[in-house]
């Protein structure tokens, strides 16, 4: 049967099997140079047309504008913080960081959920003091810096679109650029109202409105980027299933122990594990088995394999209560 490519082997020694890398192989990914490119390009015109959107806001008076220009000074520290990680990723492998220096997007990407909340908690302060004394703002200049504002989010939306939307970090610079397209269409639609009815608290109603829709993507990046940090299980990866699943397809495994998934990064799946060995069962082969369909089926990228030689199949420490991972 023919099985995807293997990124690792193993060998055995005092009673263990372990993957380990090709020579010259790291355990670093390979960070993407089309994201790092994407990020940056992002960066230049969220960062330049922010200072634009700014002034535009102060001049006509709009909470709406500024409130996105608030938002666009988030997405341009988080889109330098995402090419940072990315340009810091490609650093290779050293003896204290044996798997890189990848790990530095998911800092990046549970920066930039952070500071979506602060965003979101600043437009809603604002929101209340325009309620309670409301400015006039002037709808014609709006109305200008808020399209210029759509159509240069639509193009760095376009630009991060082309990169790997799965990737942590291009997922949160897509949704602070998502953020920044419902701010500019916001905008637009207060600044229409208000030159057709005069109405100024469509201002800061709308900004608040945009907010919530803000908020909500905030908390998905924010618990994506948490259960990669608490080395949680990726989504869809049942540890319990996953164990059934290799005892029901791999002849010659007797039992599966000490079953611990998790992420490194976007994309860089690793597993530890125990297993048993039926009787007169290859060890060589059946760690093979174990490994490619753990890569087959999973995508795990690293797996470290132990074979129990006792066949007692004792409790993990690091899943019993009080003990040490």
């Amino acid at each position: 049967m023919m099985s995807a490519p293997d990124p690792h082997h193993h060998h055995q020694h005092s009673g263990h099997a372990h993957d380990h890398d090709h020579a010259g192989h790291s355990h670093a990914p390979k960070v993407s140079a089309g994201n790092e490119r994407a990020v940056l390009i992002g960066l230049l015109l969220t960062g330049s047309f922010m200072l634009v959107e700014l002034i535009g806001g102060v001049l006509s008076g709009s909470l709406a504008l500024i409130a996105d220009a608030g938002h666009m000074l988030t997405d341009t520290v988080a889109l330098f913080l995402a090419w940072l990680g990315f340009r810091l990723g490609r650093r290779p492998a050293d003896a204290r960081r044996s798997f890189g220096y990848s790990r530095l997007e998911v800092l990046a990407g549970l920066i930039n959920a952070i500071t979506l909340f602060a965003l979101v908690a600043w437009i809603a302060y604002e929101a209340v003091q325009r309620f309670l004394e409301p400015q006039e703002v002037l709808a014609g200049p709006m109305l200008v810096v808020a399209v210029l504002g759509l159509l240069i989010n639509l193009l760095v939306f376009r630009i991060l679109s082309t990169a790997d939307a799965d990737h942590v970090n291009i997922k949160g610079a897509l949704l602070h650029v998502l953020g920044d397209l419902l701010g500019s269409v916001g905008a637009i639609a207060a600044a229409i109202i208000i030159w057709l009815t005069g109405w100024m608290p469509i201002d800061p109603i709308l900004s608040v409105l945009v907010s919530l829709l803000i908020l909500r993507s905030a908390w998905a990046l924010l618990m994506r980027t948490f259960n990669i940090l608490m080395e949680g299980a990726p989504d869809g990866f049942d540890p319990a299933q996953l164990q059934q699943e290799l005892l029901a397809n791999i002849p010659g495994l007797a039992g599966v122990g000490h079953l611990h998934v998790w992420s490194l990064s976007s994309g860089q799946t690793m597993a530890t594990l125990e297993i048993q060995l039926a009787p007169r069962a290859d060890p060589a082969k059946l760690t093979a088995a174990v490994r490619d369909a753990l890569w087959r089926e999973h995508g795990v990228n690293h797996a470290t394999i132990e074979i129990d030689w006792s066949g007692e199949g004792a409790a993990c420490p690091a899943q019993s209560p009080g003990g040490s991972a």
